[in-house]
């Protein structure tokens, strides 16, 4: 029997199991394209390429095709080859709200499973897909517990440092945040309330220091209030928890190798965490 027969009764046997392709695939003669489109359009658009249904059937034909077999010729594979893509970009963007079950991973090609039905969760669960890319839009606000100023968060507060690079009094409001790419701080001037960004380089209990990238004063040490209010404005998936509200826009596939209810290839993620102190964990700094 030739690898081509083989592989035709291969493909009548595989299951329909699904996920994005690999950013940087192979050549595939049937995606229509050379190369897969730039994850960003010249408009801002964001661009998805090709998803396939069952990864299975994909990754078992382009074994074949490296080793110079099923060269298109045999219509028992190039037909369910053909059919087994997807073209996400073609599919029409829509609004999506619910309650979030679950998220998992990056900005960088992560997940978050949500409910559609209200508050109370018991709707279709349907899976919002962010870019392997990263250039999904990902925002995440509201009150947190203290046990989320991590080591590597980046925070932003006003306060007045001394010469010595600590706070002269209680910080009672801190902000975890994402900064944009090409944001630059100002430098810290002791003795002046003034706002600061830095990032978090240790923890102690009630305090926390952070590096700052300019300026003479580079380590800052902050006392932070035991009833201090922390936020987060951030695109951090990582601070995204189940029962958090959820708006996404996207572009829903709801046949063959979706996850749940189905798959959203989402453009923006809008994650709202409910009111201060509904949210588990210690309030004060480094009590973990």
């Amino acid at each position: 029997m030739s690898r081509c027969a083989v592989f035709a009764a291969l493909l009548l046997a595989s299951a329909a199991v699904g996920c994005p392709s690999a950013w940087a695939e192979p050549y595939n003669p049937y995606a229509g394209v050379d190369e897969p489109p730039a994850p960003l359009a010249a408009d801002g658009t964001i661009q998805w390429g090709v998803f396939y249904k069952s990864a299975k059937l994909q990754q078992s034909y382009e074994r074949l095709w490296s080793l110079g077999a099923c060269r298109g010729s045999n219509k028992a594979i190039t037909v369910p080859v053909a059919e087994n893509k997807l073209v996400i970009d073609r599919l029409a963007e829509a609004d999506f709200e619910g309650v979030v079950r679950a998220a998992s991973g990056n900005i960088a090609g992560g997940m978050v499973a949500f409910a559609t039905d209200g508050a109370s969760g018991d709707g279709d669960v349907i899976v919002a897909q962010l870019h392997p890319a990263g250039v999904s839009r990902l925002s995440v606000r509201g009150p947190v517990s203290a046990d989320a100023i991590a080591v590597g968060a980046v925070v932003r507060l006003t306060a007045t440092i001394d010469e010595k690079g600590r706070t002269t009094e209680p910080v009672r409001e801190l902000q975890i945040v994402t900064p944009p790419a090409d944001f630059v701080p100002d430098g810290v001037l002791p003795g002046r309330r003034q706002p600061l960004v830095g990032t978090v380089v240790s923890l102690r209990r009630g305090a926390v220091v952070i590096r700052v990238e300019a300026g003479a004063i580079r380590r800052v040490t902050l006392a932070i209030a035991p009833d201090a209010a922390v936020t987060v404005d951030a695109a951090r998936l990582d601070l995204v928890s189940a029962g958090d509200r959820v708006g996404v826009r996207g572009r829903l596939w709801t046949g063959a190798g979706t996850q749940g209810g189905g798959t959203v290839f989402a453009s923006d993620v809008v994650v709202t965490k409910p009111a201060a102190g509904s949210a588990p964990g210690p309030r004060t700094v480094g009590a973990r």
